[in-house]
């Protein structure tokens, strides 16, 4: 009998990666995509922002107005292109086999995508929109059980510390704790962002990954990124997976939300 919590096999990895993943709480593969996958998926996240592609099913584009109201436009002006499954380009992530393997290594064989995105950090973007605050995505989810959940994020461009890319707490998913997210403070931009609060003290591990590397990790990973104080763009592709067989839970008030009134972000619907 497996003594392993956070893992189910060794399809795709290795007893030593399957250790490191059930002690940090994520594990990067290097080289996981391909590059001309990547291209093929930037230059479609591109002609969305250039309403060049239609849709039958919706999509969310996200945009920036402060960035907008400056004169920048297209993918210059765009933080996130959301819930993108039924694109047949950007799906092609989804179930790319170097992806849908590691996910079947940690979650088991009966795997549904429940959440993606593709998240751009645009050069000379507002701090407060470009930083996305310590959190744990579980707190998004409404469904269970939670060690058969795993995101993936997959750098589509080399990401540092100067572009903004990934930090997390290795180890903070064992303390199988959901904690409260609120604002960080009340004028906060971003009115998707949500953050926990009280770990600014603890070590954090940048990950800074090439092109085609893919980070896999827990639902209680604390985790966020930084700004992007380059003059080049951010981009990374991400999806969420879960147990097929996986429950809805009722989640009315297990927290108390703070809303902000005000938001420097646009959301458009694409059809």
């Amino acid at each position: 009998m497996s003594s392993k919590r956070y893992t189910k096999n060794n399809k795709a990895l290795t007893d030593q990666q399957r250790e490191f993943y059930e002690e940090n709480g994520y594990i990067i593969i290097k080289n996981n995509v391909p590059h001309a996958l990547i291209d093929e998926l930037c230059k479609q996240f591109i002609d969305i922002c250039e309403n060049r592609v239609h849709h039958e099913s919706p999509l969310l584009v996200i945009q920036d107005k402060s960035l907008r109201k400056r004169g920048y436009t297209g993918q210059h002006a765009v933080n996130k292109i959301q819930d993108f499954l039924y694109d047949d380009v950007l799906f092609k992530y989804a179930c790319y086999p170097g992806v849908v393997d590691v996910v079947e290594s940690i979650i088991g064989p009966n795997i549904i995508g429940t959440h993606s995105m593709l998240i751009n950090k645009p050069p000379d973007a507002h701090p407060e929109l470009s930083v996305h605050p310590l959190h744990q995505d579980l707190y998004y989810f409404p469904f269970r059980p939670i060690n058969t959940i795993v995101g993936t994020w997959t750098a589509m461009e080399a990401v540092n510390e100067k572009n903004g890319c990934l930090f997390g707490i290795p180890g903070s998913h064992r303390r199988e704790e959901l904690y409260n997210h609120e604002y960080p403070k009340q004028n906060l931009k971003n009115v998707l962002y949500h953050g926990v609060q009280g770990f600014e003290n603890e070590e954090r591990v940048n990950f800074i990954m090439d092109k085609g590397d893919t980070v896999f990790f827990h639902p209680l990973l604390l985790h966020g990124s930084g700004v992007n104080i380059s003059k080049g763009s951010r981009k990374a592709i991400s999806v969420h997976f879960a147990d097929s067989n996986s429950h809805f839970i009722d989640v009315r008030g297990l927290f108390k939300k703070k809303w902000s009134r005000s938001s420097s972000l646009c959301i458009k619907l694409i059809i």
